[in-house]
């Protein structure tokens, strides 16, 4: 059994625990210990259960650090009888898990590292490796959220939007430390999705497999950023975009439209174009509407811009932006893309440099800066690359909660959406 097979088990593990009467925090840390004792043993010797052995032995890590902690005593006498051996019941508590991880009084970040932790069963030094930090920070963070939450009712309903919220964050936060964290976000969504049966859990996964697809095409071989009109588009995972859309199309199919089906939408119109002139943009500026009127999020109107400024010409996107606070993230880089298209590289550069000054991550800011070098140094007209990067691909950048990129679907009814031809473009070189 590999690694994620493992840690697949350790939501089926803690919820046992759990309901047999151990305490949140106590239960997890044992499970966590029973987790390394496999990855020591059982290379060389494979429990016929999995799951069970598991937790027998989580269960008895409990058991022996709830007898050596004193100040426990009243909750020792009644977990100290340990349940004769005997099969592993078959309640699925991961779906209560998702929402304890995700509770809402715990701070965004805490939902995060607890949600990696319970639920994905990832350790803390991968998760601090992961986020940047000190062990010793995480493992403080992960304590704080586990304390947080041992009072809350194991079966209380939980809020699917706060988990899907989580999950995205993980998402957003890309490839770091040793830990693929868009593949652990995928991951835990598909379990997610196995386990309640909710339009926008498959519209977020839809989103993830969308963005994911062209992930290896994102980025130059010296780490600079591809945007999506320049992307070699033979490089996108077209399995994985064939996958997206289906679920998708499942998803609208039910007619609950929310935010996620929304932007996997947009990402599927985007995935579905042969190449970037062939972007059906007055569609994606239909489904920027809809993304506009489920949220009211100011993001997505800053993206819709774009999308207007595709669809209807520079200066329709110019005069959707000047509606908006200036003060929005990439704001300035949009509007710098949007004045090269409509010819003023003078402004164009300016607002370039600008933007590059206001980017929070080094390889915007050497695209932000690249952009304008090129116009200063040869005045150059026309169309080019896009703000920021793409302002259609923010797949992993924080933008207040929106991804603004891509996709093909369809609806019952609301913006028409042609059928996929994902599945029958040439296969990745």
């Amino acid at each position: 059994m590999d690694e994620l097979q493992l840690r697949s088990l350790t939501p089926g593990v803690l919820g046992i625990l759990v309901r047999r009467g151990a305490d949140f925090a106590a239960a997890e840390d044992a499970v966590q210990d029973a987790l390394i004792e496999a990855v020591r043993g059982w290379p060389a010797d494979p429990p016929r259960d999995p799951k069970g052995w598991l937790v027998t032995v989580a269960w008895r890590k409990f058991l022996d650090a709830t007898r050596a902690d004193t100040a426990r005593r009243r909750r020792e006498e009644t977990v100290d009888e340990e349940p004769a051996p005997g099969t592993v019941p078959a309640v699925d508590d991961t779906l209560q898990l998702y929402f304890l991880c995700a509770h809402p009084s715990l701070t965004p970040s805490s939902a995060v590292a607890l949600t990696l932790r319970a639920v994905g069963g990832l350790t803390t030094r991968q998760i601090a490796r992961a986020y940047l930090v000190p062990e010793a920070t995480m493992a403080q963070r992960i304590s704080r959220a586990k304390r947080t939450v041992s009072g809350v009712r194991f079966d209380q309903p939980g809020d699917v939007a706060t988990v899907l919220r989580v999950l995205y964050l993980v998402f957003n936060e890309g490839y770091s430390g040793d830990v693929d964290l868009v593949a652990e976000a995928i991951r835990l969504t598909r379990q997610l999705a196995a386990a309640i049966d909710h339009p926008e859990v498959a519209g977020l996964l839809a989103l993830m497999l969308l963005h994911h697809a062209r992930r290896a095409a994102r980025t130059a071989a010296d780490g600079g950023i591809v945007t999506l009109a320049e992307q070699d588009r033979t490089r996108w995972d077209t399995t994985m975009i064939a996958e997206g859309i289906g679920i998708l199309q499942l998803a609208l199919a039910r007619d609950r439209l929310g935010e996620y089906q929304a932007q996997a939408a947009i990402a599927a119109l985007h995935a579905d174009a042969q190449s970037a002139d062939e972007t059906d943009w007055v569609q994606i500026v239909e489904w920027y509407d809809e993304l506009a009127r489920l949220t009211g999020s100011p993001v997505v109107r800053l993206n819709r811009a774009v999308a207007v400024g595709e669809a209807d010409g520079p200066r329709a996107g110019l005069a959707a932006l000047a509606r908006l606070d200036d003060t929005l993230p990439r704001h300035t880089a949009v509007a710098a893309y949007l004045h090269e298209r409509d010819g003023a590289s003078e402004t164009a550069a300016r607002l370039y440099t600008e933007a590059a000054r206001q980017a929070t991550n080094l390889a915007e800011r050497d695209h932000l800066t690249r952009q304008a070098a090129r116009l200063n140094a040869v005045g150059a007209r026309g169309r080019s690359a896009d703000p920021a990067g793409d302002a259609q691909d923010h797949g992993h950048d924080r933008t207040g909660g929106h991804v603004t990129s891509s996709g093909d679907a369809r609806r019952p009814h609301g913006p028409p959406l042609p059928g996929s031809r994902a599945g029958h473009r040439r296969p990745p070189g």
